[in-house]
């Protein structure tokens, strides 16, 4: 129907072109033409003015969502203070400015903090900031030799109080760091000292109301030497396996739904390619199911003999990369990685004979009211040092976190679907928290 409409206006508009227009014609044409012309323009106008209203309504849209987004941002970023060119009067005056909702968590993986008995700032931290934290660890308990006996030291180290603190807090786990120090040649050689050795474990985790335990014991078995052989390795695999499904089949007394945990250190390989000692893929699938999460140590890279910065993004990276591989089965096993974050620095002496080493933030701001340095960026390494010369003219280079550093570990361990670990909260700046 529309195209016949319009065929018969054009047969009326050619009809009435092929002939001579007689004045009252005239007269109509122009009435007609006057029209059309008010129409356009009324059109055009109305055109303009609701185009303006989208045009207003489009970009009043934006600029509230920005400030939602900047005001859901971290407070370390709507302060700006997230940045490669920091400054050390930065850091002084606003190390200690934390926002006023440190309840609310940014980082949504896991988050398992350590703590150490010999630097009480970490549990008042850990305290403040336990809604930030899924799992903390105080560093307690050491499972020794004694003659033919094997003992679970560290009780003594134990804080009800601090523990029941927490828990009224928030719901962070409590998991303690259990060190085996005993002679691996015993321990895993005979069954006797394995299953003693758990039943320790788990009695002491009972009767302090534990979530669980992390375990330390593959740097101490590689400094025994005993993972060169294939069957000690088998064996050292089987009891932390043991350990852990003993652990899982005891309910909790607190709510009797969830089991007791494990979590499992595990050091990084210090090459581009696994040494025989290393941790490496096949042990992780090996206890993937056994073991409730992994503690990735990614911090130490350098040393008094070999200076430089802690944990080189791309070393982080290379690491996680050689463990779990890559693709979606190397993203389903990350999911149990806690990837290693240094909250401690290190002043290497650069002069005058090898030395340094580990500090806090005690120290660090100590170094930034005396010396007032030039922060400087290391792209490579995705860390911040300075320079510095003491009272004797030695040269020295201190590496220590930063808001920056730290939030690209972050994005890394989120991209991988990792976890993050964080030794020690006691020795790192407060506003560090506002990012977690």
């Amino acid at each position: 129907m529309a195209k016949k409409r319009s065929k018969q206006v054009d047969s009326a508009s050619s009809s009435q072109r092929s002939q001579p227009l007689k004045p009252s014609s005239r007269s109509s044409v122009k009435s007609h033409t006057n029209r059309q012309r008010w129409v356009t323009t009324t059109f055009c106008i109305l055109f303009f003015i609701v185009s303006l209203l989208i045009y207003r309504q489009k970009y009043s849209n934006t600029a509230s969502t920005t400030v939602v987004d900047d005001a859901d941002k971290p407070y370390v970023y709507q302060r700006a203070l997230v940045k490669t060119d920091s400054t050390y009067s930065d850091i002084l005056n606003e190390n200690t400015n934390v926002s006023e909702n440190i309840s609310r968590r940014h980082f949504e993986n896991p988050v398992l903090a350590y703590i150490t008995p010999w630097n009480s700032k970490g549990y008042d931290l850990a305290k403040k900031f336990s809604s930030k934290i899924t799992h903390l660890s105080p560093v307690w308990y050491d499972l020794k030799n004694e003659g033919s006996k094997l003992v679970l030291h560290g009780r003594h180290n134990a804080d009800r109080g601090w523990i029941s603190d927490i828990r009224m807090k928030g719901n962070a786990l409590i998991l303690p760091r259990v060190v085996l120090e005993a002679n691996p040649l015993d321990l895993l050689e005979k069954k006797r000292l394995r299953e003693k050795a758990i039943n320790l474990i788990i009695t002491e985790c009972k009767e302090m109301e534990y979530d669980g335990i992390v375990l330390e014991s593959w740097s101490r078995w590689v400094a025994y030497g005993i993972l060169h052989n294939s069957d000690m390795r088998n064996l050292a695999l089987q009891f932390v396996k043991q350990l852990g499904e003993a652990m899982h089949s005891v309910h909790l007394k607190r709510n009797g739904k969830t089991n007791l945990q494990l979590v499992y250190v595990i050091g990084p390989p210090r090459t581009d390619k696994l040494q025989e000692h290393d941790f490496g893929p096949e042990d992780l699938q090996a206890l993937y199911d056994a073991v409730d999460g992994f503690s990735l140590m990614t911090y130490d890279h350098s040393s008094p003999y070999n200076p430089g910065p802690n944990a080189p993004l791309k070393w982080v990276r290379s690491t996680l990369r050689l463990l779990v591989g890559a693709g979606s089965k190397g993203r389903r096993l990350a999911e149990k990685i806690f990837v290693g974050i240094n909250f401690y620095g290190n002043d290497f002496v650069l002069s005058g004979g090898l030395g340094g080493g580990p500090i806090t933030e005690h120290k660090y701001l100590y170094l930034l009211e005396q010396h007032k340095p030039v922060i400087q960026w290391d792209e490579k390494s995705a860390e911040h040092f300075f320079l510095y010369s003491d009272n004797q003219h030695v040269q020295h280079a201190v590496f220590y976190p930063s808001l920056m550093s730290l939030a690209m570990r972050l994005q890394e361990a989120l991209s991988w679907g990792a976890g993050i670990s964080v030794w020690e909260i006691g020795q790192g700046l407060e506003y560090f928290f506002d990012i977690l």
